[in-house]
């Protein structure tokens, strides 16, 4: 039997203590980097296999290093653990507890088959030619948890740095259940946000001209965004602002002092990420300036581009076929606008992420409410696949280097 044989039956056996996992993740999400009711859990799903376990001290991560039999490299796997503040609306016997937090992008299936990978690759320990650090991960929703567990020692866990690095995204739409897809190069935005504040003088909504009123600067400020999104930027190296917020005054017959927005800013190379945090401020400042305000504007840095080294997508390109059969897995054909800060470990290791179809099969992938949606929902059946994939990623990368 092959190993990616052995893989399957072992996960397909795993599967039903897996998917009893997830669904006492969902039950119980947790927000941020302190996640201590989902720490409990990983350790309690963990105890038992051979793991050197360290916890973080700035937030609830889990590292686990399982030493192979053999010496080798190392290999890392990922899973972020937190949950979003969004009120669940589906009806479901594992619905969250919790009012306004939800699992609505998958976080809870994620650690759920990395947990069953480090079950997976415990049995294959004695012929395992080198170790694998296993990455639970709080806060990778906007608070930065995957720096943080950087800083603390994660790359040293094992004592040498790893080769490469692995991660499983879910879906709750856009991929059909069971199927695989990733890409080399970008495949996840950089995600960076501007808030602009422009000053004037208030006076009376009859008598604008003795005034200096900021709200149709702001405005022209919002659409020279746009133009200057298709005018600055090259089509095939795009960039994304969307403005989220804007807010001034306070009733309609006066000029108010001050207008402000913010926008988020997405961009798929550092090229075109260096670029826009420029052009943004100097647009917004011109206009501002134009109309005789002062212009407070910041640009503050969020995550980087994540992208896949181009050996390791072309492996586990390969690794996921072998595994899900070449029916279930497909080459995206463009990178995703959403973020993600695996893109912090892509940057210091090379690395892969995957994205995995969760629809469940009443649903259609291409209709069906998306990640981050109160109606959002993923099937439990594909974890034991996840699981298995991200099993035979470490063990098939560990083999190449041994």
């Amino acid at each position: 039997m092959t190993d990616t044989a052995r893989l399957r039956e072992s996960a397909a056996l795993l599967q039903p203590d897996l998917a009893a996992l997830r669904r006492d993740l969902h039950q119980e999400p947790e927000i941020g980097l302190n996640l201590p009711l989902t720490q409990a859990k990983v350790l309690a799903a963990l105890e038992g296999l051979p793991l050197e376990i360290t916890l973080g001290e700035k937030l609830s991560s889990v590292t686990a290093v399982l030493r192979g039999g053999r010496p080798g490299p190392v290999v890392l796997l990922r899973a972020d653990m937190d949950a979003l503040p969004v009120q669940e609306t589906n009806d479901l016997p594992y619905v969250s507890r919790f009012p306004g937090v939800m699992h609505a992008c998958g976080h809870d299936l994620h650690v759920a088959g990395l947990v069953g990978a480090a079950r997976l690759l415990a049995e294959h320990r004695d012929e395992l030619p080198g170790s694998v650090v296993f990455m639970f991960q709080p806060g990778e929703e906007g608070d930065g948890g995957a720096q943080l567990m950087v800083e603390e020692g994660l790359l040293d866990a094992a004592g040498v740095q790893p080769v490469a690095a692995y991660a499983l995204h879910v879906g709750a739409s856009m991929l059909p259940g069971g199927w695989a897809a990733t890409r080399p190069g970008p495949i996840m935005a950089a995600a960076d946000s501007l808030r602009v504040v422009m000053h004037g003088r208030g006076g009376h909504g009859s008598a604008p001209h003795s005034a200096l009123d900021p709200i149709p600067a702001a405005c022209e400020a919002v659409t020279a965004l746009q133009t200057m999104v298709t005018r600055r930027f090259d089509a095939f190296d795009p960039v994304v602002v969307t403005v989220g917020t804007f807010h001034a005054g306070t009733i309609n017959n006066v000029i108010p002092d001050d207008a402000m927005f913010a926008a988020t800013i997405r961009s798929f190379s550092p090229e075109a990420r260096a670029r826009v945090l420029e052009e943004v401020l100097r647009v917004v400042r011109g206009v501002g300036e134009a109309h005789g305000l002062t212009v407070e504007a910041e640009v503050t840095e969020g995550y980087p581009v994540t992208v896949n080294d181009h050996g390791e997508a072309a492996f586990a390109a390969a690794t996921a076929t072998e595994l899900l059969g070449a029916n279930n897995y497909i080459e995206m054909p463009h990178p995703v606008a959403g973020a993600e800060d695996f893109a912090v470990i892509g940057e210091l290791v090379p690395a892969a992420y995957l994205m995995l179809g969760a629809c469940p099969p009443d649903r259609d992938p291409f209709t069906a409410p998306y990640n981050h949606s109160p109606e959002a929902q993923f099937d439990d059946a594909v974890i034991g696949s996840g699981a298995a994939l991200l099993a035979a990623l470490a063990l098939g990368r560990l083999r190449r280097e041994s």
